[in-house]
């Protein structure tokens, strides 16, 4: 399963980072091999100072070693070994109409000494950004990644959007990191799914991504927009950066188990502000944005 699957997200980087060279029309990926000296490594494509994109990565990693003690600590087991492969991307586009998009699939394992597979899991999910909110790209991209999970049960979208909702949650500001999406983790076989049924289902979410994204970074690329809409943007990016490294727990995982730390903070965007108390005037677009980010909103 870890080879099927890493051959997967490899691929599946070829794909997006080529869509979106395309969509951008000017910049292009910069890769970075590396080598994690515990074991394993990855490939690091970044993008800056696009058309659209203003910066952004798409990464995939695969690394296995000795599990170290703090992620003992958190997943409450021994002196175990792990290997763990994902890809993870963030996209923060210059347009602030544009809104920021993050994606991540991964797959874990872990062993005993002896090398016996004890335990194995799926994850992963994305989740939409909006500076400013157009109710139609949010339905688009709830729509799409539906689709992506009806084949496989009928509850998964309805399941996942709400864990969505409940971890992109800033709890020190009280609001939403973005509109959501899907969120998903610890999908382990059982009886009524196999390891092999959630390889399926992952991998269609991973596949239904540039057609739930693409068409919104279309359609809002070329509006026009204001120094003030490009400082809001900024403001808001702030939260960005605090629930990355506040909250996150893929940003805690790398950097406690040695990762690389320029791939764990591609996420961060290049211009951000944090102005002291900043409150919209009531009705504006701005404050619009605020109100549905104060509690979860069904799209579909």
């Amino acid at each position: 399963m870890k080879k099927r699957f890493y051959a997967y997200i490899q691929e599946l980087q070829d794909r997006i980072t080529s869509k979106l060279e395309e969509v951008d029309g000017k910049a292009s990926f910069q890769e970075d091999i590396w080598k994690r000296e515990e074991g394993g490594g990855g490939r690091t494509r970044v993008i800056e100072n696009g058309n659209v994109f203003e910066k952004g990565g798409v990464n995939i990693s695969a690394v296995y070693g000795p599990l170290a003690p703090a992620m003992q600590q958190y997943f409450k087991v021994g002196d175990v070994d792990f290997f763990a492969c994902g890809l993870s991307l963030v996209l923060h586009p210059k347009n602030p109409m544009v809104p920021t998009v993050h994606a991540n699939w991964r797959y874990f394992e872990m062993y005993d000494k002896d090398g016996t597979v004890i335990d194995q899991w799926f994850g992963g999910g994305q989740d939409l950004t909006p500076y400013y909110l157009f109710e139609e790209d949010a339905k688009h991209f709830h729509k799409v990644s539906k689709k992506a999970c009806d084949p496989h049960g009928f509850s998964l979208y309805t399941d996942y959007k709400q864990k969505c909702d409940e971890y992109f949650w800033n709890a020190h500001r009280d609001e939403a990191r973005g509109i959501g999406g899907l969120f998903f983790d610890y999908l382990k076989g059982d009886s009524h799914m196999k390891i092999e049924d959630w390889y399926d289902f992952v991998t269609d979410v991973g596949d239904s991504f540039l057609e739930a994204y693409v068409p919104i970074v279309e359609k809002r690329k070329d509006l026009h927009y204001t120094k003030e809409q490009r400082n809001w943007q900024e403001i808001r990016r702030g939260r960005y950066v605090e629930f990355n490294l506040v909250h996150d727990k893929g940003t805690l995982f790398g950097l406690k188990t040695n990762g690389r730390i320029e791939s764990i903070l591609m996420s961060l965007p290049p211009h951000v502000q944090w102005v002291y108390d900043h409150h919209p005037e009531p009705g504006t677009q701005e404050d619009k944005l605020l109100q549905v980010l104060k509690k979860p909103v069904s799209w579909l």
